[in-house]
């Protein structure tokens, strides 16, 4: 089970654009903080802080090979939040069953609703 603070950090972090471009740059594979950096019009120190935020909330792990700090995709996080997204698509799943199946016994029994 995930806890709320686990999801409530993972949502906080995808809430800037910023990050999920970076997340999106990383899920095509590793890169260095420069690499990451190169295509946003900011600040060196703007994109470390956005990094930071997505290492917090689990999403990103950073390494330090020599002079090179390197950024990962850290899967994991995601997974916490598709399970948290899961339990509640099953819940909307079978509400439209329910009403799928009201809506049709009205109809078998020729008392379809207004429109």
């Amino acid at each position: 089970m995930t806890s709320p603070d686990q999801v409530g950090a993972v949502f906080a972090a995808l809430a800037d654009p910023t990050r999920r471009a970076i997340l999106a740059r990383l899920a095509a594979g590793e890169a260095t903080v420069n690499e990451v950096a190169a295509p946003f019009p900011i600040s060196m120190q703007a994109i470390s802080k956005h990094l930071n935020v997505l290492e917090a909330a689990g999403l990103i792990v950073r390494t330090r090979e020599a002079q090179w700090r390197r950024c990962r995709i850290e899967p994991a996080a995601l997974r916490v939040l598709a399970e948290w997204v899961d339990q509640y698509r099953r819940l909307w799943d079978d509400r439209y069953d329910t009403l799928d199946g009201y809506l049709r016994e009205l109809k078998e029994n020729n008392h379809e609703p207004d429109r």
